[in-house]
């Protein structure tokens, strides 16, 4: 697999980064491949980082310096100390801490993809997936908030450069939407009167710009292009146009606050709006396969995955087997099950994230050179990440069951992952039914899923 341009952030002529990894027996093509896929807790030697402009490096808040991906990494990790009172906080609020959605906009996410010539990171995909990965290692609804927020600044790219500019420039910029076309966009002049209701709307609360997916109508009536399809417009506006339902009542992500909200004859200038079937404004290769805007999916999972494994690994050094006679109990560690289930879950968890970090790169190889992704390349986009929500709904349903009475109290982190995975697994991006029309591309067929 061709991987020279999938990732930027080593140094491959750095014998310290060459010594370290492999010494003279990793030749440098299997390092550029490898060094991402490998846990987060093993990270590259600062002398073998390079700032890249425009793909892995992005100006701070402040102007001055560049923040490298490793600092993103850092500033994702401690995003928030969260015990078991702060996470019923945010669930009864349905809401993050301040706190958290300050690390969501340092660390770069909510603006992944906007463009470097707006001061913005411009990660690269997979920089994109491993940041998402450990804000969702910390907690399951902060990741997810990472997640939407990245994926939402893809839409940076399909608007011309003022308004670009004026939404997505500010360094406190982050998107919350749906793109799903429920609404209506009437055509009038300069613009569109768009009313509808919309559902899922991650991250509204803190969100400086909402996103709503419409059908073009003229005088009520849907407008359809030359082809005979129907036309479709994707609006941005400020929250303060925005009438946020309180109906998020779920029992996992709560945090996340996906309200469904409501636009009523909201008007939005031309230049704030967009055809999502289009194509994008811009050229350079985050923007040449629209489906890419989906990358971030694949770190919750991996990072809720870690995180259960590393919970266990931790509570088996310290508890003992319940009821094991007297005398002093053994620990978990010490015992088959607990080995063979570490075991287990380690190599699952693993196999996932190198298929995903393996999937998405040779992807963004052909688009840094200009190739066309072919069916392949897509329909193993979207199984791997499905895949990678399989894995790890398992890993944490089997961590649970290793932690036995430990894990079921209210707040606990494994009850937490428990029900934050589960109801990730239930997105229409990343649900088992995505198997089949990926299947089809596989098998040369037409997906016959225009999502996949």
């Amino acid at each position: 697999m061709n991987v020279t341009a999938a990732m930027h952030i080593v140094d491959h002529d750095d014998p310290q980064v060459h010594r370290v990894v492999g010494g003279d027996f990793a030749p440098r093509g299997i390092l550029r491949l490898y060094l991402p896929l490998m846990a987060p807790r093993f990270r590259t030697p600062r002398s073998g980082v390079r700032t890249i402009p425009g793909d892995v490096a992005a100006r701070d808040r402040g102007g001055g310096g560049v923040v490298e991906h490793d600092e993103r990494l850092a500033i994702a990790g401690g995003a928030m100390p969260l015990d078991a009172s702060s996470r019923d906080r945010m669930d009864r609020e349905g809401r993050l801490h301040l706190d958290a959605v300050d690390a969501l906009r340092a660390s770069g996410v909510a603006r992944a993809a906007v463009p470097a010539e707006l001061d913005g990171p411009q990660l690269n995909p997979m920089a994109q997936i491993e940041l998402v990965e450990e804000f969702s290692r910390v907690d399951g609804a902060v990741g997810w908030c990472a997640m939407i927020a990245a994926a939402a600044s893809y839409a940076c790219g399909f608007l011309q450069p003022e308004p670009a500019k004026r939404w997505f420039g500010p360094p406190d910029a982050c998107l919350a939407g749906q793109l799903q076309p429920t609404g209506r966009a009437e055509r009038v002049a300069d613009g569109f009167v768009v009313s509808g209701r919309f559902r899922f709307g991650s991250g509204i609360s803190h969100a400086t710009m909402v996103l709503a997916g419409c059908l073009v109508t003229h005088n009520g009536e849907t407008v359809r292009d030359d082809r005979g399809r129907l036309q479709l417009r994707t609006v941005i506006v400020e929250p303060a146009k925005v009438q946020v339902l309180d109906n998020w009542d779920t029992t996992g992500l709560r945090a996340t606050g996906s309200n469904d909200y409501v636009l009523d004859e909201v008007f939005v200038p031309e230049d704030d709006s967009y055809d999502p079937a289009g194509g994008a404004a811009r050229d350079e290769p985050l923007y040449r396969f629209p489906p890419l805007f989906l990358c971030p999916h694949d770190g919750v999972p991996l990072g809720m995955a870690r995180r259960a494994i590393d919970e266990v690994i931790a509570l088996a050094a310290v508890k003992g087997v319940p009821a094991a006679g007297p005398g002093e109990p053994p620990k978990l560690r010490e015992t088959v099950q607990v080995q063979e289930a570490v075991a287990r879950a380690e190599v699952e968890l693993g196999g996932a994230r190198a298929l995903c970090y393996e999937t998405v790169a040779d992807l963004w190889s052909t688009l840094v050179s200009g190739g066309r992704v072919d069916a392949r390349q897509r329909g193993m986009y979207r199984a791997s990440m499905s895949w990678a929500h399989d894995v790890a709904r398992r890993i944490v349903g089997s961590m649970f069951d290793i932690a036995s009475t430990s894990a079921i109290e209210r707040g606990s982190t494994l009850d937490h992952l428990l029900r934050d995975i589960a109801t990730a697994c239930q997105h229409r991006i990343v649900h088992t039914r995505v198997y089949a029309p990926a299947g089809r591309l596989l098998l040369g067929l037409h997906s016959g899923d225009p999502t996949v």
